[in-house]
C-alpha cells in the first residue's frame, strides 16, 4: 500500500528540524548500506551514534504516535530510530530494495515491512529528488510538503532522483508491522477508514459495531505480537 499522510509535523517541529539540519555535520551515507548498496548510494546521513540524530528522531517518533493515520495505516510493532538524510549536487540513489532485516540495538532485530520517507524541504526549494517507488502498477513518482510523510511496503524497488538544484533534506525510517502481510495490511485499512466513515455519516450503529467485531477479528488473526 502506498499512502500519503499530510502534516505529520507541526509547523514548530518542522522549523525544529529544518534549523537544526541546516546547521548539521554530515557524513558519506554509504557507510550505512552494504556493497551492493553503496554502488548506487550517492548522499549524506547523519551518522548512527550522532545525539542530533537521536534528539530529532525523538521529536519524529513523537509526531507518528500522536498520528492515527500512520498507526492505522502501518499498524506498527516497532519502529526503527529514524535517520536523516540530504541530497545535493547530483546526489542520488538508484533502484534498490531495502534489507529485509536490520539491527534494532537492544530489541535485537527489526524485519523491516513498511518503508516511510519524511520530507523536510519544501518542494520548489529544490529541483529533482523525487522518490520512485516501482510496483506491479508501475511506477510512482512522489515529492511532497516538507512535514508530509509517504509509506510504501519495504518490497518494493526504489530509487531517489538526482538533486540538480538546492537540497533534498528528509527522515527515513523502516517499521515492522504486527501484520506481515502488505495485502492483509490493506484490507484492514481500506475496513478501519471505511468504518470511520459510516460512524462520522451517523450510519446504523448496530451494523458499525458487528464491522468493527469483524475488523477486530481479522486483525486477531493476522496480527504477529
Amino acid at each position: 500500500m502506498l499512502l500519503h499522510i499530510p502534516n505529520v509535523l507541526t509547523a514548530e517541529e518542522l522549523g525544529e528540524l529544518q534549523d537544526a539540519l541546516q546547521q548539521a555535520d554530515w557524513t558519506d551515507g554509504r557507510e550505512t548500506v552494504g556493497r551492493q548498496g553503496a554502488q548506487v548510494k550517492r548522499n549524506e546521513q547523519l551518522p548512527d551514534g550522532s545525539p542530533l540524530k537521536a534528539r530529532l528522531g525523538g521529536v519524529v517518533l513523537a509526531a507518528l504516535q500522536r498520528n492515527p493515520l500512520f498507526f492505522a495505516a502501518a499498524l506498527p510493532l516497532k519502529i526503527l530510530p529514524p535517520r536523516f538524510n540530504r541530497y545535493q549536487g547530483g546526489g542520488t540513489y538508484g533502484f534498490h530494495v531495502d534489507g529485509a532485516v536490520m539491527a534494532h540495538g537492544a530489541q535485537g532485530h527489526l524485519r523491516s515491512d513498511v518503508s516511510c520517507t519524511l520530507f523536510l524541504s519544501a518542494p520548489a526549494s529544490y529541483d529533482g529528488g523525487e522518490l520512485i517507488i516501482s510496483d506491479t502498477y508501475g511506477e510512482h513518482e512522489v515529492k511532497l510538503p516538507a512535514g508530509d510523510l509517504i509509506l510504501y511496503p519495504s518490497s518494493s524497488l526504489h530509487q531517489v532522483n538526482p538533486v540538480t538544484r538546492g537540497a533534498r533534506v528528509a527522515s527515513f525510517f523502516w517499521v515492522q508491522s504486527m501484520v506481515r502481510d502488505d495485502a492483509q495490511r490493506r484490507l484492514l485499512w481500506e475496513m478501519d477508514t471505511s468504518i470511520e466513515r459510516l460512524r462520522q455519516s451517523q450510519a446504523d450503529a448496530a451494523a458499525v459495531l458487528q464491522l468493527s467485531g469483524v475488523y477486530h477479528n481479522l486483525l486477531r488473526r493476522w496480527s504477529e505480537v
